[in-house]
């Protein structure tokens, strides 16, 4: 079992990684806490003991159960259950349920801690680490939320075993993101290795910019056409199946605007490839319907889109790329 740190200060807060390591709850619920809500979906097979009075609450499965509703109906549950600032909130299952149940954390009372028990590949290399909590509206992913940090994450790699194919794959276009981050290697790796090594980069660029005001910007490379492709498709698309995507063809837009060559856009490619995961887009989807989705994407900015872009020194946030160029790298791209 690893152990790593989010370094924040007064607010780091330790991620457990390995089989298992959901037992060790109880040890990181705060010593003040005097029960616990369980968030989580009815689906999910992984009971926990927070050694704390507990009571658990069902949100809806999928991407759609992240919205305003969602969040009212929690926070009024906990109302009833008549749950106070002192008590804490746990998250048990994948990143629907760890946005969801942070979102609510951070807004009832106006503030409460939460603790995630990630059960699935993404939620344990992405979603539960880092804060970044929130809904979606009808308009755009993500687009109301919070930054507000756990208490701990504890990535029991034994759950991932039970994860339909799919699911699992889902998580691999998430892994995929952080070989261009800096993280080799992850193909060869024993699966708690690798996800130690996701989680390990995303801890440490979380420690050195919490709020998204610089470094940690790269964490998005492939998500602004992920997002639009998930909002325009209804969900219809997995969230790491839409990084992946995003992945191959934000490979493509830096191609186009001369920042790399054919061949690292191949190795984007073989990448995605090799996880088995899709690499274009499905049929039916608008050019126009999506840059107009991704210009209300939060990275967005009045001069142009923004992109996280390859370069020949890495990754870079490329702000006021015209819609123009955007439109035509996606009519080439679209089928």
């Amino acid at each position: 079992m690893r152990e790593l740190v989010v370094s924040l200060g007064e607010r780091s807060y330790p991620i457990l990684v390995g089989a298992g390591c959901r037992h060790r709850l109880a040890e990181l619920v705060p010593i003040r806490a005097e029960r616990a809500a369980i968030v989580t979906q009815e689906a999910i097979p992984w009971p926990v003991d927070t050694g704390i009075e507990q009571r658990t609450f069902f949100i809806d499965d999928g991407e759609e159960a992240k919205n305003l509703e969602t969040i009212d109906d929690l926070c009024r549950s906990f109302a009833r259950w008549d749950m106070h600032r002192r008590d804490v909130v746990v998250a048990v299952g994948g990143g629907v349920v760890t946005d969801v149940a942070g979102f609510a954390a951070a807004i009832y009372h106006r503030g409460i801690p939460v603790i995630h028990v990630a059960t699935t590949l993404l939620g344990q290399v992405d979603a539960a680490i880092g804060g970044k909590t929130g809904v979606n509206l009808p308009e755009g992913k993500n687009l109301v939320g919070a930054f507000w940090q756990p208490s701990a994450v504890l990535c029991d790699t034994e759950t991932l075993g039970t994860l339909p194919p799919r699911e699992y794959r889902s998580g691999q276009g998430e892994m995929a993101k952080y070989r261009f981050l800096g993280v080799p290697g992850l193909l060869d790796m024993p699966l708690d290795e690798a996800v130690a090594a996701c989680v390990a980069c995303k801890a440490e660029i979380v420690g050195s910019d919490e709020r998204e005001s610089g470094r940690r910007a790269l964490l998005n490379y492939g998500h602004t056409l992920a997002h639009a492709l998930e909002t325009a498709g209804r969900y219809d698309l997995r969230h790491g199946e839409a990084v992946a995507i995003g992945l191959v063809f934000a490979a493509r837009l830096a191609e186009r605007l001369g920042r790399i060559d054919a061949n690292r856009v191949a190795e984007h490619l073989a990448l995605v490839s090799a996880y088995d995961l899709p690499n274009r887009p499905p049929p039916g989807l608008d050019a126009l319907e999506l840059v107009s989705i991704m210009a209300r994407d939060k990275k967005a900015s009045a001069g142009g889109l923004t992109f996280v872009l390859d370069g020949s020194h890495g990754l870079d946030v490329v702000n006021g790329i015209a819609d123009r160029q955007v439109i035509d790298a996606l009519e080439e791209f679209l089928p």
